[in-house]
């Protein structure tokens, strides 16, 4: 675990470092093939950008909604850079309706954006977990395998370690531009890409010992992960049915 980095008298956040390098990386690999997907690297850059920006300001204002008794007392904490502070729906919910709003303006394919964008989520989930490797977060329940890391007090499962493999082998295995993932069903990629991630989530979170424990015992993240990959499983056979009928599916946008 090395939250921070010292070089000289200069102290840098090593996990906020790390997810600004996933980010780069995610960018640079996206652009070399998002324009064989109807997708320019102006485009890439604008959308991804600005769908940062509003998952952080949705991710914030949806959290504060959630806690308002508590932003009453102390209203200077909505300005705070506390990234704990950021509600995961209200990201997601602030990102894709940048990505819906830029999809409409560009006049672009929806699964075909989808599909452009995926190699910065790939790469940007790699660097989640190196990031939380390093702040120590997301951390496994104790174990006494050879290959446990200490701590918080106790030898755990390197759970962030384990994610990070197969993150790995998953962009491995879909990568951007071999001719297979390029000239697939429209969709296909970035769905194959969601199913592999949220099943690889679902298998893993039975090592986490940060799980957030819901009624009946269930564990939260394996619960969404689940809703997930059911229904992208779901759109993947609806866009091989829909394959079989026409060789160029209607725009979406």
């Amino acid at each position: 675990m090395l939250p921070i980095l010292h070089i000289g008298s200069l102290a840098i956040q090593l996990p906020g470092l790390l997810l600004l390098l996933g980010l780069w990386l995610g960018l640079s690999l996206a652009e070399r093939y998002s324009p064989r997907r109807g997708v320019s690297t102006n485009q890439i850059y604008t959308i991804t950008l600005v769908a940062i920006v509003s998952a952080i300001i949705s991710a914030r204002v949806i959290y504060v909604f959630r806690n308002i008794t508590i932003f009453l007392h102390t209203p200077g904490g909505i300005f705070s850079l506390n990234k704990d502070l950021l509600d995961p729906w209200g990201a997601i919910l602030g990102a894709g309706l940048c990505i819906l709003y830029f999809t409409r303006r560009y006049k672009l394919n929806a699964w075909s954006l989808f599909d452009a964008l995926t190699p910065i989520l790939a790469v940007l989930m790699m660097a989640v977990h190196l990031s939380n490797l390093a702040s120590g977060a997301g951390f496994g329940t104790p174990t006494d395998l050879p290959w446990a890391i200490y701590l918080i007090g106790e030898w755990r499962h390197p759970t962030q370690i384990y994610e990070l493999i197969t993150a790995g082998i998953i962009l491995a295995i879909l990568w951007p531009g071999r001719s297979r993932t390029l000239n697939s069903t429209k969709g296909l990629y970035a769905l194959n890409f969601v199913a592999a991630s949220a099943g690889s989530r679902l298998f893993f979170e039975a090592f986490h010992g940060d799980s957030t424990i819901i009624q009946g015992g269930f564990r939260s993240e394996q619960v969404i992960s689940w809703l997930i990959l059911a229904t992208t499983l779901w759109f993947i056979s609806h866009r091989i049915q829909q394959s079989k009928i026409t060789t160029d599916p209607l725009p979406l946008a």
